[in-house]
């Protein structure tokens, strides 16, 4: 049930229902290194299958291709990208090579195909060649990193879609608790009221914010080094190649890529991933905060600070009857915890490049995609099991309000800054109430205090004239 496919390397045996080939499968008895294949990554698949569609494209248009071989390849690709091959690429996401045998395999893949739909068996690549046919006017220098800049983008709007489901969660929640009046905290001690609405509202707009850094710093995979093709110079490309495939990528893709100005530059650089994976890690930090912030609010249920209740989920202890903890903002912290740590690795691998090519992409592209991956199945979770059904004790939240020492910072326009510590002091030490201590000294009347201290009054800034 194999087939023989020779490299330079020699004969070796393929699974004679294998789309892919002897390069690949040379890549599959090579690197048992993460586990994680190709295939987990379907966007990154599509983005490989348009850039060969764009370049048979272009490689006809250019005369190098008659129009039979094109039509297969180009039904081919957009197979692939419909999903119907996603199996066949099953090469692990960390390899040596500098992508060449994610670029084979995708190669290979079309090359079958192609054959399949011409009438021709697999591994006939006389009729429809991996190398001279589907990889005309490219080198994996060229081809793998600008499908990894294609998948990403994909990815990177996918990933946007889920973050909004996540924020408008928040915004309800906003909304719902907006007559909620609370304590607001700083550095874990009573500062002044706001209501929970506020606090969950502040929780969507920050995360807001990161749409827009997604999305700049995702453009940047908008320029692209098709063309160039082993370091840059162009060599084995015809005249006008990287323009037109850039056009050609642009038209089939639906998004508008650009050839790079310097595309010597262009090929071992890979500072957008750098800035994209910061983006990334800058939405993890943000996101990170908030669950511990969650976790805070709903801590006890009796000797912490009980402001909200996350939904059950699951028994927490094995030893400790009637124990729930809060097992979904924890989950999403250690998937920011991961999604920070895949930076340092993105920041490694750029960094370690050399000369004319940047070999370690492979784990660069393979660090995003999983980021990417994670946070959006994350994101979702933390919607659906937690956010979604947070419910607020009301009652309490306000009790704790009418009691703290903090809305004493309320009186400081009125009686001063050093009256105000010295009613907060003796209040912490008598365990009386702010309220009883103003009215002991005759500080205020009645009629003043209550007009200042209705917690109401204190959740915005205020016309003191």
């Amino acid at each position: 049930m194999y087939r023989i496919e020779n490299d330079l390397l020699g004969d070796l045996q393929v699974p004679v229902e294998a789309y892919y080939g002897v390069q690949t499968q040379r890549a599959i008895e090579n690197f048992h290194i993460s586990g994680v294949r190709l295939y987990q990554f379907p966007e990154f698949i599509k983005g490989l299958a348009y850039v060969k569609w764009a370049a048979v494209e272009t490689n006809f248009e250019l005369g190098l291709l008659d129009e039979s071989l094109k039509n297969a390849i180009v039904q081919a690709a957009k197979e692939v990208i419909e999903g119907k091959f996603d199996k066949e690429f099953p090469v692990d996401m960390i390899q040596g090579g500098a992508g060449t045998s994610t670029n084979m395999n995708i190669n290979e893949v079309l090359a079958n195909r192609a054959l399949e739909i011409m009438g021709h068996q697999k591994g006939e690549y006389q009729y429809c060649s991996p190398n001279d046919h589907v990889n005309l006017s490219q080198s994996t220098n060229d081809a793998y990193p600008t499908a990894i800049k294609v998948g990403a983008i994909h990815s990177n709007i996918h990933l946007i879609g889920h973050l909004k489901d996540l924020i408008a969660s928040f915004r309800r929640k906003g909304e719902e608790f907006k007559h909620v009046l609370k304590m607001g905290r700083t550095q874990l001690q009573d500062a002044v009221p706001m209501t929970l609405g506020q606090e969950f509202e502040a929780f969507a707009a920050t995360l807001e914010e990161e749409i827009d850094r997604l999305t700049q710093n995702s453009n940047l995979f908008l320029e692209i080094n098709m063309g160039a093709t082993a370091i840059g110079t162009g060599l084995n490309a015809p005249i006008g190649y990287a323009k037109r495939c850039a056009e050609n990528l642009a038209k089939v893709t639906g998004l508008p890529f650009v050839s790079a100005p310097n595309l010597i530059e262009a090929t071992p650089d890979t500072g957008s991933y750098v800035i994209y994976s910061s983006a990334l890690k800058r939405m993890a930090i943000k996101m990170s905060k908030i669950c511990n912030d969650l976790r805070l609010l709903s801590s006890g249920p009796r000797c912490g600070l009980n402001e909200i209740n996350l939904p059950p989920m699951q028994p927490g202890s094995s030893i400790m009857p009637g124990k729930v903890n809060p097992v979904i903002p924890e989950v999403m912290n250690q998937v920011c915890f991961r999604v920070i740590g895949n930076d340092l690795t993105v920041t490694m691998a750029a960094e370690a490049g050399q000369l004319q090519l940047n070999v370690m992409e492979p784990v660069l592209i393979y660090a995003i995609l999983e980021s990417m991956q994670l946070m959006t199945n994350a994101m979702d979770t933390l919607r659906e099991k937690c956010i979604d059904g947070i419910t607020a004790n009301e009652a309490h939240c306000r009790d704790m309000v009418l009691h703290s020492i903090g809305i004493v910072t309320a009186l400081n326009p009125y009686i001063g800054y050093k009256n105000s510590t010295k009613i907060a002091k003796e209040a912490l030490e008598t365990g009386k109430s702010v309220y009883n201590l103003v009215l002991e000294h005759n500080i205020l009347s009645k009629e003043q205090l209550d007009d200042i201290l209705n917690p109401e009054n204190m959740l915005a800034p205020k016309d003191f004239n």
